[in-house]
């Protein structure tokens, strides 16, 4: 069982910058990919980025260009740089963890974001 805390969320305006992270414990050997789901009210949980130990990146289609994704193996967190944040970007920001992009199995409780217009 791997756990997952995010830290880094809040209130802001459009335009504007967050940054969260995502420390994860436990059987982390068993984990390949970190990433970050979201889901925003009344809408099915998206993927926003997910990366491998390795560096490969996958993002959401609205995502790219404004969000990064980077991570720090020997920390074991992993972190999403946001930039340029719309009202749409608001929801509740997931961590998410397994072995690879499509596995992304485990979740964290989740840190809220909300972006006003």
């Amino acid at each position: 069982q791997v756990q997952l805390v995010e830290t880094g969320g809040g209130l802001v305006q459009a335009g504007g910058s967050l940054r969260l992270s995502c420390a994860a414990s436990g059987s982390i050997f068993s984990i390949n990919a970190l990433g970050w789901y979201r889901q925003a009210p009344g809408k099915q949980r998206e993927l926003v980025a997910a990366i491998t130990r390795g560096g490969n990146t996958n993002y959401g289609d609205s995502m790219k260009g404004r969000f990064t994704i980077s991570r720090d193996n020997a920390k074991n967190t992993v972190y999403l740089q946001m930039n340029s944040l719309k009202p749409e970007d608001t929801g509740v920001y997931y961590c998410a963890a397994g072995p690879s992009f499509l596995l992304l199995k485990q979740f964290g409780q989740g840190t809220q974001v909300t972006v006003s217009s």
